[in-house]
């Protein structure tokens, strides 16, 4: 094996670096078919890559083949891969006007011309394989020389409106193939590492070019990141070559070969090389990622997104919220969701294709849903990371879903049981609102027998009162009236009495105007005044007089409104008392009343002393503002 000068390792490290290229175009092409269809491919960019291929490989074999000193490379070969290297500048001139966008008779003039060009290179590579058993040609490089810096010029001439980034991308892909040319031309190979780099890897800079505009994101996904991390571990074994292992070596020039020291030094940089590559992967994927791409951060976005749909409260808003995200962070030119019925909980969240993914959002409870994403830009493929970004987002999403949907359940289950209460509290109070109304009419109706007995005229009078009072009471329907108006009831059913009792009943109403308008329980103080004369009154001999009055108290920042009922009856001691209140009708029904509708904040409290006489109270709050409370104090005062 002939000694490894640096000319030869840049030689060699390229064209394996464009073998690795070429061959993952060709790769990409076959895939990113433009239809269905199996003969559906780009030919422009399927030639690019066979070209490449065969130059590339063609080199690399002769290369090999010459440091092992297996004899003459075979011309035939030489004359293939140098005939490739050669329809490559008809690439350049044939990309450069597709990505123009408008063709016109000057680049079909000169796309005719570069592969003219092209074929008649081949020719004479070929008749001097024939004629000579000699390749490459001279006379072929010289006029492919020649030829290049003529489409250059065409170039510049017919094709000035691109855009200066692509003209400087063409520009040097054709001042390459020229310098390439008239190098392999000169027969003067092996003198400089620079001069070797630029002539036989002519070629990297044309397939970077196009994998770059063509299939920018499938070029980055699928192996830019190995690529560069191989050029990256190339230029790193080079430059340890060069500036480390090659001046060493130098130093054991009069030593064995193979003597300990020298292959000591060779392993050491080998290993060192070795160790540095994870961190030149890192640093080629950071690169690729946020220079080249400019990808989003994933982790950055997961955020985002679900501080986006957390602010939603309906499903559709969340999933067009998610597909709008993700459509814009994957350049999906096509996003939409649709309802699933069927359980797929045991297939995987994502299924994608060359140019579609499917995201299956997997929500407790059925329906489920699916993300669609369609149509990536420039070839972009989904990769370990694009799809644990879609995994993590459809299980957000589908959180956010079931969140959703718990809660509205949690609010429907709660309406629906306020619903229920709110009957049950009506059917209870109908039901205790009908327990008033016979029994304050059998009283009423006991009074007037007694009347008729005793004075029927008052009996008669005594009936007209009642009524006026009945049709006042069934006018009445609704579960609250105003203090005025329960007053005024009060009053009639005293009077009522009054014609019964005589002198023997005295009554005495203290209650302020202003709050005579409160809103209050209906029939909330006749059946305590009933209590008052029934139990009270009528058991003492002499009689005895009804106070009722009523007053605001604040407590809590609440503002209660207390009324009392007094009666200068007998009066009873504290066991007759709480066997009354089990036994009395409208007392219990006065307490469940005030119950049902205030709970625990309101109070019915009834005391009794043996020839003292009963205070009944009930209080109950009327309003949480205390300025309403301050408002009515000031108007009883003045």
């Amino acid at each position: 094996m002939n000694s490894l000068n640096t000319a030869s390792l840049v030689n060699l490290l390229g064209f394996t670096v464009g073998v690795a290229l070429y061959a993952l175009l060709l790769v990409m092409v076959v895939r990113h078919r433009k239809a269905k269809d199996n003969f559906s491919f780009d030919l422009l960019l399927l030639a690019t890559a066979i070209l490449g291929l065969l130059w590339n490989v063609g080199e690399l074999v002769a290369h090999i083949w010459r440091d092992f000193g297996a004899g003459q490379v075979s011309p035939v070969l030489l004359a293939i891969s140098y005939s490739a290297l050669g329809f490559l500048p008809s690439v350049v001139v044939r990309v450069a006007w597709k990505n123009n966008g408008s063709e016109n008779k000057n680049a079909r003039l000169l796309t005719f011309a570069a592969y003219g060009l092209s074929l008649l290179a081949t020719f004479f590579h070929f008749q001097s394989v024939v004629f000579y058993k000699i390749a490459p040609s001279s006379l072929a490089l010289q006029i492919l020389t020649v030829g290049s810096l003529a489409l250059l010029a065409g170039l510049l001439v017919f094709n000035f409106k691109q855009t200066l980034e692509n003209k400087t991308i063409w520009i040097t892909a054709l001042l390459i193939f020229a310098v390439s040319a008239f190098h392999l031309s000169s027969e003067a190979e092996g003198t400089s590492w620079l001069v070797e780099l630029v002539a036989h890897q002519s070629s990297l800079p044309l397939v970077l070019a196009i994998l770059l505009q063509d299939y920018r994101f499938a070029f980055a996904d699928l192996f830019l990141k190995r690529a560069l991390s191989l050029l990256l571990l190339a230029l790193t074994a080079f430059g340890l070559y060069v500036f480390a292992v090659s001046p060493l070596l130098a130093l054991h020039a009069k030593h064995e070969e193979n003597d300990v020291q020298g292959v000591s030094i060779l392993l050491t940089f080998w290993i060192a090389t070795a160790l540095i590559y994870p961190s030149l992967h890192r640093f080629a994927a950071w690169l690729v990622d946020k220079i080249i791409l400019r990808r989003a951060d994933y982790a950055r976005l997961r955020v985002d997104i679900s501080k986006i749909i957390e602010k939603e409260n309906a499903i559709e808003n969340i999933l067009g919220e998610t597909c709008r995200s993700l459509a814009s962070a994957l350049t999906a030119k096509e996003s939409n969701w649709n309802q699933n019925s069927e359980n797929e909980s045991n297939l995987p969240t994502v299924n994608f294709t060359s140019n579609a993914a499917e995201i299956f959002v997997p929500t407790a409870e059925l329906p489920a849903y699916k993300i669609h994403l369609k149509d990536f830009s420039g070839g972009r493929r989904l990769l370990s990371d694009e799809i644990k970004l879609l995994e993590a987002v459809a299980l957000l999403t589908a959180r956010r879903i079931d969140a959703l949907r718990v809660t509205g359940e949690r609010f429907e289950q709660k309406i629906r049981e306020q619903e229920i209460s709110k009957l049950a509290a009506e059917a209870q109070l109908s039901a205790l609102r009908a327990q008033i109304n016979p029994h304050f009419l059998f009283n009423a109706l006991t009074t007037i027998g007694y009347l008729i007995q005793t004075a029927p005229e008052k009996a008669f009078a005594t009936l007209m009162k009642l009524t006026a009072l009945l049709r006042r009471v069934l006018k009445s329907s609704g579960e609250f009236t105003t203090l005025s108006e329960e007053i005024e009831l009060v009053e009639s059913y005293l009077e009522i009495e009054r014609a019964r009792f005589e002198e023997r009943l005295k009554v005495e109403i203290n209650v302020p105007q202003d709050l005579k308008r409160l809103r209050v329980p209906a029939f909330i103080l006749q059946p305590l005044v009933e209590n008052a004369v029934k139990h009270g009154i009528s058991k003492a001999k002499l009689g005895g007089r009804v106070e009722i009055s009523a007053k605001l108290e604040s407590e809590k920042d609440k503002v209660f409104l207390k009324i009392n009922i007094f009666d200068s009856g007998a009066g009873v001691n504290f066991d007759e008392l709480f066997l009354n209140r089990q036994k009395n009708v409208g007392l219990n029904n006065v307490e469940q009343r005030l119950r049902s509708y205030y709970g625990n904040a309101a109070v019915l409290k009834i005391e009794s002393a043996v020839g003292e006489g009963t205070t009944a109270e009930i209080k109950f709050p009327i309003s949480n503002s205390r300025a309403n409370f301050r408002e009515i104090r000031y108007k009883e005062e003045n």
